[in-house]
């Protein structure tokens, strides 16, 4: 099952955040993920697998958001970019060109988490820039 690989690295990518942030104090409310339809993530299925792995952890209570990122490839004969699809074997439909240059559907990324903090009750957001 690849979520419960993604979600173990998600977890660890977490605790190293909160080490930096130097502040146990932080409450993490929402996890803003964003998901690449070519990464084979089930979404649902992540956060299921999520769900079940910060209960009684400090993450316990917290949600996880994900955003879906389009499968986008472009021809490297025409310069066109499209929808790469399975039944045609991801070739490009002005040509028929084999996909050569993935331009977005990879993605597996933290976009932001929002948190609380003893020290400023308020409700902030932190920028990560990636996943493990």
């Amino acid at each position: 099952m690849h979520e419960v690989d993604m979600t173990k690295c998600l977890l660890i990518s977490l605790n190293e955040w909160r080490q930096r942030r130097d502040d146990a104090s932080a409450m993490v409310e929402t996890v803003h993920l964003e998901v690449g339809r070519f990464t084979c993530v089930e979404p649902d299925q992540l956060v299921t697998t999520y769900n079940a792995a910060v209960q009684g952890t400090w993450l316990d209570g917290s949600r996880l958001t994900i955003t879906d990122i389009p499968f986008v490839g472009r021809c490297l004969v025409c310069n066109s970019t499209y929808d790469p699809v399975p039944e045609s074997a991801y070739r490009s439909p002005c040509c028929d060109h084999p996909l050569e240059e993935i331009v977005s559907g990879r993605e597996l990324r933290i976009r932001s988490i929002d948190y609380r903090s003893a020290a400023g009750a308020a409700l902030e957001s932190s920028s990560i820039q990636r996943m493990r």
